[in-house]
Formats: C-alpha cells, sequence, structure tokens
C-alpha cells in the first residue's frame, strides 16, 4: 500500500494547518503590540502638543530670568577701580565673590533677613493653618446664614496685599484702633519685636481663608455615612475630628500648607508697606533683594535673589519628597487596601470558627 504521509514540510506550508494557525497566533499579537504602540506615540505628541504653550510660558516667565540672575550674580557693582583711578564703564567680573560675602562680616544683613523669612514662614504658616481648619469647619456646617458667613470669612483673602497692608497700617497707628483696644501707646511701625507682631497677625489675617477654602472642598468630599457610623459606634465630636476628618482632609491640608509655605518665604509687599523699608526687625530676603537692586548693586541683589531661590526650591523639594504620596492621596489609599486585605484574610477564619 501506499504510503500517504504528507512529509513535515508540507505541513508546514499548507494554510489552515495547525503550524499556519500557531503562526498566526504568533503574529497577531505583535500586530496588537504594533498598533498600541502606534497609539501610544499618537497620544504623546498629542500630550506633547498641548503641553508646548505652557512650557513655553514657564521658560520665558521662569527660567530665562533664573538664567540672567546666575548670570548678572557673577558681576561686582560699577565703580572706581583701584588699578587705574577711573569709574568703571562696565560691571567687573567677580566670579562666586557675592556669595562668599554671604558668610564673613558683610552677611549680617542677609543673615538677619533669612531669619526674619524663616521666622515669618514658619510662624504665620502655622498660626493660618490652625486658623483656617477652624474656618474650614464652620464653614461646612449647616446653619441658618451659612453663605453670609462664607463670605465674611472669603473676604480677606480677596482683597490685594497691598491694601490690606494699608489698613492695617492705619489700624497699627499711633493713634489707631490697636492701641485704642489694648489701652496702651505702642509704636508698631518702628523697629522692635511689636514690628513682627503687626506683620503676623496681618499676614494671617489676609491669608487664612486660603487654607479654610482648600480644607473646606477636602470636606465636602467626606462621606456622611462614615460619620452616622462613628456617631453609632459612640465617638465623640473630638475623636470623629481626629480619627475621622483629619485623615480624610490630610491631602488637602498638605496642599495648602506647601502653598502657604511657598508665599511665606517670597514675603514683600506686606512687612514693605505696613512697616517700611530697611528694618532690620521685618526685613525679608525679597526686601533685601529689592533694596540692593535699588540701589544700582544688581550682582549682589542677584546672588541674594538666587538664594532665596534655592532656599524656596529646597523647602518645596523635601515637603514633596517627604509627605508626596500624602499629596496624592496615596498613603490613605495604601491604607484602605491594607485595611480591606486584613478583612479578607480574616473572613475565611472567622468562617472556620463559626464552623
Amino acid at each position: 500500500m501506499a504510503d500517504t504521509t504528507t512529509p513535515p514540510d508540507t505541513v508546514a506550508d499548507e494554510p489552515g494547518s495547525a503550524a499556519d494557525s500557531y503562526s498566526g497566533q504568533s503574529r497577531r499579537p505583535t500586530s496588537r503590540r504594533g498598533t498600541r504602540t502606534r497609539a501610544t506615540a499618537g497620544s504623546g505628541r498629542m500630550a506633547a502638543l498641548l503641553v508646548s504653550p505652557t512650557l513655553l510660558v514657564l521658560s520665558i516667565v521662569v527660567l530665562y530670568p533664573t538664567v540672567m540672575a546666575l548670570k548678572e550674580s557673577l558681576y561686582g557693582t560699577k565703580g572706581l577701580d583701584p588699578k587705574t583711578g577711573f569709574i568703571r564703564t562696565s560691571e567687573p567680573f567677580v566670579g562666586l565673590k557675592n556669595y562668599t560675602e554671604v558668610f564673613g562680616a558683610a552677611g549680617d544683613r542677609f543673615w538677619n533677613a533669612f531669619w526674619n523669612t524663616t521666622f515669618f514662614s514658619v510662624v504665620t504658616v502655622g498660626l493660618e493653618t490652625v486658623i483656617g481648619v477652624a474656618m474650614a469647619l464652620i464653614m461646612h456646617k449647616a446653619f441658618r446664614g451659612r453663605a453670609l458667613v462664607r463670605a465674611g470669612i472669603l473676604v480677606p483673602w480677596a482683597v490685594p496685599t497691598a491694601i490690606s497692608a494699608l489698613l492695617w497700617r492705619w489700624i497699627f497707628n499711633s493713634n489707631g484702633i490697636a492701641n485704642a483696644v489694648i489701652g496702651h501707646q505702642i509704636l508698631w511701625t518702628t523697629e522692635g519685636f511689636h514690628a513682627k507682631v503687626a506683620v503676623i497677625i496681618a499676614e494671617v489675617w489676609k491669608t487664612a481663608p486660603f487654607i479654610g477654602l482648600l480644607v473646606l472642598a477636602g470636606l465636602q468630599v467626606i462621606p456622611k455615612e462614615v460619620y452616622e457610623a462613628a456617631r453609632i459606634d459612640g465617638a465623640s465630636a473630638l475623636r470623629q475630628f481626629w480619627h475621622i476628618t483629619l485623615p480624610l482632609v490630610k491631602p488637602a491640608l498638605l496642599v495648602a500648607v506647601l502653598f502657604r509655605c511657598l508665599d511665606a518665604l517670597r514675603m514683600f509687599d506686606l512687612p514693605y508697606i505696613l512697616i517700611g523699608a530697611q528694618k532690620n526687625s521685618v526685613e525679608t530676603l525679597s526686601m533685601l533683594a529689592q533694596n540692593e537692586a535699588s540701589n544700582v548693586r544688581f550682582g549682589p541683589a542677584s546672588a541674594y535673589a538666587v538664594l532665596l531661590f534655592l532656599y524656596v526650591f529646597l523647602i518645596a523639594l523635601a515637603f514633596v519628597r517627604l509627605l508626596g504620596a500624602d499629596l496624592v492621596g496615596g498613603g490613605a489609599a495604601r491604607g484602605s487596601e491594607g485595611r480591606n486585605r486584613r478583612l479578607r484574610i480574616a473572613a475565611p477564619r472567622r468562617a472556620e470558627v463559626t464552623a
């Protein structure tokens, strides 16, 4: 009888055979991967096209001035050239001299402004956080006239900073309302710790509603069922705030604190208008850089501006590095996943015990 066995080469080449179907199956995912790659590349190009205007604006507004300030900080001021005895027509190149002078005897004013900036940032942001959370809790309650209370709380934040500074300057005048209330004659706008107190009061009054507004947005997304379950379990109002409200509102609160820290480190207009320029008690790094630039000392002014930029950048980087997961709610999400996993593991064990 004739051998009807098909050679292996023939089987491999026949359409519809197992080998062909296998090769077709192996080719199909490749085409899908190619389609996904092309789709991803198209989405990436579209995203880059949409983001490019923002990147262009940031390059013009942020990157270019930063590079120019860094370049200008390497030059000194015009003046008498000790070698020739003539007035310089251009700014001399001094390298890092403007930065090294910060650590010498001439750096006393810089360090005073640095500590003033840090002190104002820590104290004002701390007070604004406490008062802002209290404002948010008040605005979140349902009561008659809540819209009027919300409007009244948010008005200080809507007032321009320059107008707010002029208003508080009138209040802290020697014959102003502040002295009439406390019954003592204090010169708030002169040198001394009382000038710091005046700046802190005005700054907290102005920007505490900003934190309250962001925290209020976080409070409004918390389900009411959580509080109802806590009340059924007998939790007091303080325990509800500490174990429910504060953890769930933490991402919004951290974002608000971060924004306020960055804004407080750049404080300029409020103490400048309220107290005045060249006051050692309230002079900040921004005020110092502006004063140097107004006296045509652009090299030291640029160096102070660059140091302030690095200070703000490091604070923001440390804040995001340490609390980055909580800023996007990752910490809460991981915590809920862990609790759900423990509940799923414990459920079969309870079933076994019941059986």
